[in-house]
């Protein structure tokens, strides 16, 4: 047996958990119906039908994930039926619980519940759209956050226990900022359900080792513990102790012997983990047998295929149903679950007479907390930006830039929890006056103390995990947090994972990345980013924006906060760049492109992009000066933006209708500028360990090589004409490095 698994002399959580299960209450007036619960003739009978509806619907399309959510069917009852507080009826009901399926293959197991319980949208007839061609199916192969009932989008392994960490973080932010004695306004647990593979995956570990760094207490995690993978059992390539890594990363462990069938032991181990007075988030570890009742009962082969017509028959025949029948749900099974309804009406009722009695007590604060439920700002963010005029005019790196505006908007927006990956000092995102989001009772040994209220987050070094847990923040309720991260741009290839499932969700997050460029210097080639942008002007829903200097960053902010369905990297210097207070436009930023300086009669179209606009700036000025050709300068911070502007803006900025060639100017790989220029200077290898200035030069970027081998080129145009260039993109930049 692995280590991770329960040992035989492990007595059930009834046994030992010191638990009433009786006193119970889903709400004031809602207590747990333990005459059900006792009853083991009915519960026997919901675990076999839902065991046998589980393989009709795989079976159906030849597809799907049976085999865990045969086993996790006690689980699901003990949750759905008992436990959890929710209201089927208003998915949205702002105080439920929360609650994450991060092992998100297993989804069947969460649709099939929520058709039970009365989810308004789950009808039968979706439900048996799992693995369909019907394109309108709101049954697809992972949970996704679009659809009603589900919190979260699930499915890379590990996204979704630290999405439930970021859950159970807003939680206690919004109770420590809110909540008054007596007036619990916001009180939900956050429930995520993992299996082996889950606890493998290092976003998770991540996530984990900060849950129980912040007791989060208001975590429970539920760990189906079935010791298969994939490839076959667990200990092919784990063998750790999981129960002694949890305990040894702050949580409370608590198990359950028989997963499979005791459902009352279950719901006494999440009760018990409830009403915890540890102070820890808690761990159950529950066996589990994957496929149970099947003939490949604790096999991979459970996994992830149907089991074929014949053993879905015996697997009827042997929970006394008619193998000749499918989809099969009686009347008595739906009677089961009808309680559920009314208990969540009288949660939602509840919670409302409390909110009402907060407002009478705490107008102002109740006011407040209104916007936030709302998802809106609790002040006027566009007048807190900085005015043109309030920037430094010397040069600053766009760092520095961020730090001016991000503060002032984190200073005065409840809704702003800022953080970064252990780069405090370099990243600018501090404010005056802030507190961390910290237990209350740690206090470190560097002295930074901090409470719940806080909305400044030392997230150490996890960026996989700070942005993962971000979009945790962000799905609590839409609007309610807004996170902004930090790091150093090249480490956002390791947040890269969780930036696309933020995206992909519509999750409105602020990515601060710093030190953006072959300018960051003598950190060499590991810390130089030359390929990353290409990445994230590549995916779908994301704005990446690289502004030229301060006035630009504060649009790039007023782009990200215009967004409200999608999250935003801001890619910002470490070096001083020159700033351009003649030129430089917030309201060009929102449009992705404007011309920067205009020039009649222009020979080329320069286009400078962030860090490198100085180079577009200067190389014009030799252009004209030594070879007497004139330039017209482009500033492109986001490519997202400015493919969403009326095609004869963008005709009017890149000058589709002159017939010169347009050149952009920019340290990173030149993927993804073909679709809008001829030729670019830019990088095609890694970087170099020099000072900033010098790894410049190294690489070519001087006004004076620049402007020559522009010259040269529009020289080519000239005599040959625009055709000569088409179909032969031209890297401008030849080097050796």
């Amino acid at each position: 047996m692995a280590p991770s698994a329960i040992p035989p002399e492990t007595t059930t959580a009834l046994d030992h958990l010191p638990v009433n299960v009786s006193n119970e209450t889903n709400g004031q007036n809602g207590k747990i119906n333990e005459h059900q619960l006792k009853n083991v003739e009915t519960t026997s009978l919901v675990l076999r039908t839902f065991r046998c509806l589980i393989a009709d619907l795989c079976e159906q399309f030849k597809g799907g994930h049976p085999g865990s959510a045969m086993g996790m069917a006690a689980i699901g009852v003990a949750l759905w039926k008992y436990v959890m507080r929710y209201s089927p009826e208003n998915p949205n009901f702002f105080n439920r619980d929360r609650f994450v399926l991060s092992n998100g293959h297993t989804c069947l197991w969460q649709y099939t519940f929520m058709h039970l319980v009365g989810y308004r949208n789950m009808t039968f007839d979706q439900l048996k759209s799992y693995h369909s061609t019907r394109t309108d199916s709101i049954c697809p192969g992972h949970p996704e956050i679009e659809h009603e009932g589900i919190e979260v989008t699930t499915g890379p392994l590990g996204q979704g226990i630290a999405n439930a960490v970021g859950l159970a973080m807003a939680t206690k932010h919004l109770a420590a900022t809110y909540n008054k004695p007596g007036f619990d306004v916001v009180s939900n647990t956050t429930w995520c359900m993992v299996g082996d593979a889950c606890l493998q995956e290092g976003v998770a570990l991540e996530a984990i080792s900060l849950a129980g760094h912040w007791r989060l207490d208001n975590l429970i995690v539920i760990y189906d513990n079935n010791q298969i993978t994939c490839d076959g059992s667990v200990d092919l390539a784990n063998t750790e102790d999981v129960n002694a890594k949890m305990a040894a990363s702050g949580w409370e462990v608590l198990e359950v012997a028989d997963g499979n069938n005791d459902v009352e032991a279950i719901v006494a181990a999440l009760v018990a983990a409830r009403s915890s007075t540890s102070g820890k988030p808690v761990f159950v570890n529950i066996k589990t047998t994957i496929g149970v009742g099947s003939k490949v009962a604790g096999d991979a082969k459970a996994h992830g295929a149907a089991f074929g017509a014949e053993e879905v028959a015996n697997i009827k025949r042997a929970a006394d149903f008619d193998p000749e029948k499918s989809f099969v749900v009686s009347e008595t099974i739906y009677d089961f679950f009808r309680e559920v309804k009314a208990r969540g009406r009288e949660l939602e009722r509840e919670w409302e007479e409390l909110v009402a009695d907060y407002g009478e007590e705490y107008p102002d604060l109740a006011s407040e907390f209104a916007l936030r439920v709302k998802g809106e700002f609790t002040e006027d963010w566009a007048s807190i930006i900085p005015a043109k005029g309030d920037f430094p005019t010397v040069p600053t790196p766009s760092r520095k830039s961020a730090g001016l505006v991000c503060n002032r908007l984190a200073a005065k927006l409840k809704t702003f929890m800022v953080g970064t990956a252990d780069l405090s000092p370099s990243v600018n995102m501090i404010w005056k006056d802030k507190t961390d989001f910290q237990h209350p009772d740690l206090r470190p040994a560097c002295g930074i103390t901090g409470d719940y209220t806080g909305r400044y987050i030392h997230w150490g070094i996890r960026e996989h995990a700070m942005a993962a847990i971000s979009n945790g923040l962000a799905a609590f309720n839409k609007g309610t947090i807004l996170p902004v991260t930090s790091s150093f741009f090249m480490f956002y290839l390791y947040a890269a994972p969780a930036v696309r499932m933020g995206a992909l969700q519509q999750l409105r997050t602020i990515h601060i990345a710093t030190h953006d460029s072959i300018g960051t210097g003598e950190d060499g080639p590991t810390h130089q980013p030359i390929e990353l942008a290409a990445l994230y002007r590549a995916m779908p829903n994301l704005l990446y924006i690289r502004p030229a200097d301060s006035e630009e960053t504060a649009g790039a902010f007023i782009a990200a906060l215009s967004a409200p369905d999608t999250p935003s990297i801001i890619s910002l210097s470490r070096q001083n760049l020159t700033q351009y207070p003649e030129y430089s436009r917030r309201d060009g930023v929102t449009k992705g492109a404007y011309v920067f300086i205009e020039q009649a009669d222009a020979d080329v179209t320069l286009i400078g992009v962030g860090s490198e606009m100085g180079f577009a700036v200067r190389a014009r000025d030799v252009l004209r000066d030594k070879y007497g050709l004139r330039a017209r300068v482009v500033s492109f911070p986001c490519q997202r933006l400015f493919e969403k502007q009326p095609r004869e803006y963008k005709a009017a900025v890149l000058g589709y209708r002159t017939r010169i060639p347009r050149v952009v100017i920019e340290a990173y790989a030149v993927n993804g500028w073909e679709r809008y220029v001829d030729a670019g200077y830019s990088m095609s290898s890694f970087g170099h360990s020099l000072p900033g200035a010098a790894a410049y030069k190294y690489f070519g970027y001087d006004e004076e090589l620049i402007a020559e081998r522009i010259s040269g080129f529009v020289s080519v145009v000239k005599s040959e004409g625009m055709e000569s260039i088409r179909g032969e993109f031209r890297d401008l930049n030849v080097n050796d490095h």
